[in-house]
């Protein structure tokens, strides 16, 4: 795994490894220019730095959120004017309102998916009731025991 050294850098597989997304993806990403790789190899492999991944994994946190591509370039770019040491007050006062509404909406996402999630435990709750029944209707005596 890379350590905090950002000199250090993976290809591709092991980016893909790292982040959980698949190296379809981190090529769409690069296509779309939500993150390039750092480097690329002597052989043209492209090589990813810890803030590669960095990157990579802010884009998968926000993915099942239901953000758009647009969304994750906004939000990178607000978090990279906040890193800069060059950007002015003005910059980072933006920037930080900029994070202050993505927290808001992946909070409000978070809150449906919670919903969401309690809607489809009551479902596999009640389908275990109904498989328990209909295994108990199987066994051997279970109509004598309906019928007494």
């Amino acid at each position: 795994m890379i350590g905090n050294d950002n000199a250090a850098h993976v290809q591709i597989g092991r980016a893909a490894e790292l982040t959980g997304l698949s190296i379809r993806t981190l090529r769409h990403y690069e296509e779309v220019g939500l993150v390039t790789p750092s480097a690329r190899s002597e052989g043209g492999f492209r090589l990813y730095s810890r803030d590669d991944i960095d990157r990579l994994l802010v884009i998968r946190r926000m993915k099942p959120l239901g953000f758009t591509l647009e969304q994750m370039a906004q939000l990178l770019a607000a978090l990279d004017s906040l890193a800069s040491s060059e950007a002015g007050a003005g910059a980072r006062r933006a920037a930080a309102e900029v994070l202050a509404e993505f927290k808001s909406s992946a909070q409000d996402a978070v809150d449906r998916l919670r919903v969401q999630l309690e809607y489809a435990e009551e479902l596999t709750g009640l389908l275990g009731e109904h498989v328990a029944n209909a295994r108990r209707s199987d066994e051997p005596g279970a109509s004598a025991v309906r019928h007494a």
